[in-house]
């Protein structure tokens, strides 16, 4: 699709759809719960974009509006039928929440999201992480840097760790290429599970003293080590397999999968785990479909209110003076903060090819690889960017509302929008401060 010039007040609903995830909580808690009522607005919100595409563009936003729903269909049907596998999935046993015990849960879990995407290792790791603290009682920050490591910058090592990675792969990045990431991973997520310790062994002696008791043998009782539902892990493994054969075009001549084999076979693993599993285990975990109903309605309007925005900075972002790799970084990862990360990274991906005069077509990023060392310098901020920066809001990456749902379900009083981010501000921005000087 070219680039029209779209009204400045086609970009209104997301910015008001922003703004209400943001302050309606806070306004109004009640009204908020609701998922109708969440609906409601996204859908409102939705409507001027649905209408102004296909009347106003024609073809052209028929086209637009069609891909965009494809990619909210193939997003919803990963990030849902990981969380119904990992949902029939329960550890239990030996966690102890104590700080030690703590920072290596995060650290496991930023190794994980590399194999099973952040996601999986997020819906994994979620519950036990919070049966085994359930008797500490400031919690907040535990969550927070679960979100942070876990649900974002643990999965920047793979195309299966987060779906911008994903997209590069199906754009022609090879498998691989990622792995030259990891000094990025190993300064951020080192960072990050240093201050994590020192910041939860600080809150773990001043409740030893404040409480009565020992804390520290109330969360070290636990049960013997089992881990319930373990057959999920074959369909957790199928999960992975059709991410992996779809990109790599298995029994497809190389090409990736036409839409809907895919998504289909997905949604097939998510139905056989759900069937298969003993209803007590779910139970057991706290599983409900609360969160993924929450990220599907309000990722429906994102989704929607999001292409004219994309649309306008695919076709304002050669103008911008985008040149070093540091602009990449940031102007791509300040973005993902607040519009999906996977979209955002095609659109900077696709600027950094044009560039280089490379057409958009195919899996023209292996071309763009293929210009050398300062082509793939600019990728890599491009990546490092939208994974990191994931973690800067609640919307920046799918998991994240769904730890935080499942976190609030569990009791854990978590911040509100611009809460979170007052946590993101102080600790991440200063680190990829760090990393862009450092790295790049």
């Amino acid at each position: 699709m070219h680039h029209p010039t779209l009204p400045p007040a086609i970009l209104a609903p997301f910015v008001c759809l922003l703004l209400a995830i943001a302050i309606v909580p806070m306004l109004a808690p009640h009204f908020w719960e609701s998922h109708r009522n969440k609906a409601i607005i996204a859908g409102a919100l939705s409507i001027p974009v649905l209408a102004y595409f296909p009347l106003v563009l024609g073809d052209a936003g028929v086209h637009e509006l069609v891909e965009k729903g494809a990619e909210y269909v193939s997003f919803m049907c990963l990030l849902g039928s990981l969380f119904i596998v990992t949902g029939g999935i329960r550890v239990g046993g030996s966690l102890s929440g104590t700080p030690l015990l703590n920072t290596a849960a995060l650290g496991i879990g930023g190794v994980l999201a590399n194999l099973i995407g952040t996601t999986g290792a997020s819906m994994l790791l979620i519950r036990p992480l919070l049966r085994a603290n359930r008797a500490r009682k400031q919690k907040t920050h535990i969550v927070i840097f679960f979100i942070f490591v876990v649900s974002n910058c643990g999965g920047l090592l793979t195309p299966l760790g987060d779906p911008p990675l994903f997209l590069g792969f199906l754009k022609g990045v090879p498998f691989e290429w990622t792995f030259r990431l990891w000094p990025a991973w190993l300064l951020v997520n080192g960072s990050l599970l240093l201050v994590f310790q020192i910041w939860d062994q600080i809150v773990f002696a001043r409740e030893e003293l404040e409480r009565p008791g020992s804390q520290l043998e109330e969360v070290q009782q636990h049960e013997p080590l089992r881990i319930d539902g373990l057959h999920n892990v074959v369909f957790l493994l199928g999960i992975v397999a059709c991410i992996l054969g779809s990109g790599r075009g298995w029994l497809h001549g190389g090409e990736p999968w036409p839409f809907g084999i895919q998504e289909g076979l997905m949604v097939a693993f998510a139905f056989a785990g759900y069937a298969s599993t003993r209803p007590e285990i779910r139970s057991e975990n706290g599983f409900g479909f609360g969160p993924i109903v929450e990220v599907a309605v309000l990722f429906a309007g994102i989704f929607a209110t999001m292409a004219p925005v994309l649309m306008t900075l695919n076709a304002h972002a050669p103008a911008l003076g985008l040149t070093e790799p540091w602009h990449f970084f940031w102007v791509t990862g300040s973005l993902s903060s607040f519009l999906d990360n996977a979209p955002t990274y095609l659109t900077f991906a696709a600027t950094a090819a044009g560039l280089e005069g490379i057409p958009l077509e195919g899996r023209y990023l292996a071309e763009l690889l293929a210009r050398g060392p300062a082509a793939e310098k600019l990728l890599a901020a491009i990546s490092m960017g939208a994974v990191l920066m994931g973690a800067n809001s609640y919307i920046g990456n799918g998991p994240n509302f769904m730890v935080k749902a499942i976190a609030e379900e569990g009791g854990v009083g978590m911040p509100s929008f611009f809460g979170y981010m007052a946590y993101s501000v102080a600790i991440l921005v200063p680190l990829f401060v760090v990393v862009s000087v450092v790295l790049l």
